[in-house]
């Protein structure tokens, strides 16, 4: 009886939402309104469905992890073709290694604001690792994330900056490596480069090669606008699936550490958004506003990654950032400077780790020390579900700390990461931000190409022509 109630809901859910759109309700309010059906729903699962019984999950869960793939195929297609793209457009004075250098300068100055957060919050709720007791689960848990840690510590840095050199590019594109994406983004580049140089010995193949760029891009383009149309319906699975398989009894065994990086994570939020009006001047309301669906989605998917192309098409349509700026805050932000995994939990858990080997946290060395090798280590990160644990486990490793906490965490770790992943995807639209502003000239340059190029309609205007909220259009 319990199966049908539950598929009954989630169909009703689903077909709410569909209403809602046939009725021209913004595209914001279609997300928020599955992640409330998502959220109700999971509730009712946890009171009326017996433990361990996971098959209504598994087949809800089809709508969701579903969406997921389907972003995460558009990921390597959209980094190669808008990056390529925009490279060969791009005619500003200041070059595209400013640019690259200004995305990275923020991302990891906002990744040492981050780990400093991460360190505070950490001191100011006396949280320390000593008072956790594994059990049997934990201590299996602990022998495997003991062996991830012994091969972590066999890589030096200097084989750590090769992995993100692409040697098989046929390889990244599947997504095979932690660093495939940074892999692809450095394949566009050079082969944008290339094109460029032929723009003089050989224009007639540079017209040629540029305009088969053109259209491949606006057909990828017009892919992702379909794709981000089924976000309500994906959310609304992905929120059940969170809800639904979180154990209250662990929540409340952790809920120290859980308050205590719900208010980091928060804090580092709020800089995002003074950083964003004090170097861009946007207000941080109207900043929230038009950010909310791609970091709803980001909460609820885990996966930074996942979360690209509508990262993407959110800092163009919705912010006006210069389109190579916005790809290249956004590709580059899912596997270096990731604000939540890679910056404030790796933080808080050496600093929680400290005391039981003798280590004063609040000491100024150490401090030093941890932020950065945080900074360093923030490089290659996996935007995906888990990365958090690589991070954590490179962290620790590094200054020689033991590991076991976070074996000990991982059962609250999806209520924790959905959080982190939507400031990680911040981070990367706070970083497109500000970089427009010091580049000027690259936006002024990209903002023409979209009128030349990306002449797309709006994601409601296909739904509804008379409704011009919710998402803009993908490239203008």
């Amino acid at each position: 009886m319990y199966i049908v109630l539950i598929y009954s809901l989630f169909l009703i859910g689903l077909f709410v939402i569909y209403k809602l759109r046939q009725k021209g309700v913004s595209f914001s309010n279609q997300v928020f309104a599955g992640m409330g059906f998502g959220l109700i729903l999971g509730i009712v699962f946890q009171y009326v469905v017996p433990e361990n019984n996971n098959s209504v999950i598994e087949w809800t869960d089809i709508i969701g992890s579903g969406f997921v793939s389907l972003l995460q195929m558009l990921v390597m297609p959209l980094v190669f073709v808008s990056i390529v793209g925009a490279i060969i457009r791009h005619e500003g004075k200041n070059g595209l290694g400013k640019s690259v250098v200004t995305v990275l300068s923020i991302l990891i100055g906002t990744t040492i604001i981050a780990s400093l957060i991460g360190i505070a919050f950490a001191n100011i709720f006396n949280l320390s690792a000593e008072g956790f007791i594994a059990g049997e689960s934990e201590m299996l848990r602990n022998a495997q994330i003991t062996d991830i840690g012994e091969g972590l510590t066999k890589s030096s840095y200097a084989q750590k900056i090769l992995e993100f050199i692409p040697h098989n590019i046929f390889l990244d594109f599947t997504g095979a490596r932690k660093t495939s994406t940074i892999a692809v983004v450095i394949f566009s580049v050079l082969i944008g480069i290339s094109a460029r140089s032929l723009r003089e010995s050989k224009p007639g193949i540079f017209k040629k090669f540029s305009q088969g760029v053109t259209v491949i891009e606006q057909v990828v383009l017009e892919l992702v606008k379909n794709i981000i149309k089924l976000t309500p319906y994906g959310v609304l699975a992905l929120m059940f699936k969170v809800v639904a398989t979180s154990s209250i009894s662990t929540i409340m065994q952790f809920g120290s550490f859980t308050l205590a990086s719900y208010a980091a994570i928060l804090t580092m939020f709020i800089i995002h958004l003074i950083l964003v009006f004090v170097f861009t001047g946007k207000n941080p309301v109207e900043y929230i506003k038009n950010s909310a669906s791609v970091l709803l989605f980001a909460f609820t998917s885990r996966s930074s990654a996942a979360a690209l192309p509508m990262n993407v098409d959110t800092q163009i349509s919705k912010f006006g950032v210069g389109k190579s700026i916005a790809n290249l805050s956004a590709s580059l932000g899912t596997t270096i400077g990731q604000n939540g995994c890679a910056a404030i939990y790796p933080a808080m858990l050496a600093v929680m780790v400290a005391p039981t080997v003798g280590i004063d946290p609040t000491s100024l060395s150490f401090i030093l020390e941890l932020v950065f090798i945080v900074a360093v280590s923030s490089f290659g990160v996996a935007g995906v579900g888990g990365g958090a644990t690589i991070a954590a486990l490179i962290v620790l490793s590094n200054l020689n700390l033991p590991i076991t906490i976070v074996a000990l965490l991982i059962s609250i770790e999806p209520l924790i990461d959905m959080s982190r992943t939507a400031l990680n995807v911040n981070a990367t639209m706070t970083t497109g931000l500000i970089a427009s502003k010091f580049i000027k000239e690259d936006d002024a340059n990209d903002k023409d190409d979209y009128d030349t190029f990306n002449k797309f309609e709006t994601i409601d205007s296909i739904d509804d022509e008379s409704q011009n909220e919710g998402m803009c259009s993908i490239f203008r």
